[in-house]
């Protein structure tokens, strides 16, 4: 039996508090007026940013610890199917579709069918891979392949036509959401963290990297994630409702 990863729970735990402390930020700001520019701007983004893509490169890494893959996959991607109802009728006007609990649970299904194939090829070549084509088709969104700030070439605007298309990455004129993370480019974040730990478990670093480090709250957390994220906003808002009326 292998030993647990404790500090990849700890690493998921404080993840969630620093996405905890976005999104109440993302509150004061966006519901309660409160005025704060360099969250709008380049140091909220990167925030931003860095919570998504180590989220998304860990859950990948985490795939193969799974006992039932499609288990996992569904339950993740019912959570996401609950903040998208949830939004929808509550707050309509900032409303989640495609968020990144639906982006994950996507990503851990599709996962399955690919990795007979992805077994195939070397963890570092697969890696190197994962990361270029994440690169490539950052701003799919915008209508452009692209890499880094250098744009090659325009999509093909067909591409761009309705939901499902907006769900892959390609979302049609006058589509919204809050938080949107499309198949397409995160599926292939999602695949370079699942690289990146077979890579390490050739190596047999795995064991050695991940197995100390357990901070007991934090390792709760980590443990808990999905019910943490179902719960933190409606928790924050409820705060935020009661301390802006005392104030």
């Amino acid at each position: 039996m292998k030993k647990r990863l404790h500090f990849l729970d700890a690493l998921r735990g404080f993840l969630m508090i620093n996405m905890i402390a976005y999104h109440g930020m993302w509150n004061l700001v966006y519901l309660f007026g409160v005025q704060a520019p360099w969250y709008r701007g380049t140091p909220g983004y990167l925030w931003q940013q860095s919570i998504c893509w180590t989220f998304i490169l860990l859950s990948g890494f985490c795939w193969s610890f799974s006992r039932n893959h499609v288990k996992r996959g569904l339950l993740v991607f019912g959570g996401g199917a609950v903040v998208t109802a949830v939004t929808c009728l509550v707050m309509p006007e900032n409303r989640i579709v495609f968020g990144v609990l639906t982006c994950i649970g996507s990503c851990m299904l599709l996962l399955i069918p690919v990795e007979k194939g992805a077994k195939k090829v070397p963890a570092w070549a697969g890696l190197v891979l994962s990361f270029a084509l994440f690169f490539l088709l950052r701003n799919c969104a915008e209508g452009t392949l692209c890499f880094e700030g250098l744009a090659l070439c325009s999509l093909p605007q067909t591409l761009y036509r309705n939901d499902l298309t907006a769900y892959l990455g390609f979302p049609q004129r006058g589509f919204f959401s809050t938080d949107y993370f499309p198949l397409i480019p995160w599926f292939f974040l999602f695949v370079a963290g699942y690289f990146l730990q077979r890579l390490l478990d050739e190596k047999g670093l795995n064991e050695k990297l991940f197995t100390k480090g357990e901070i007991p709250v934090l390792n709760w957390i980590g443990r808990h994630s999905l019910i943490v994220y179902l719960l933190h906003q409606p928790i924050l808002y409820g705060l935020g409702m009661l301390i802006f009326r005392l104030l």
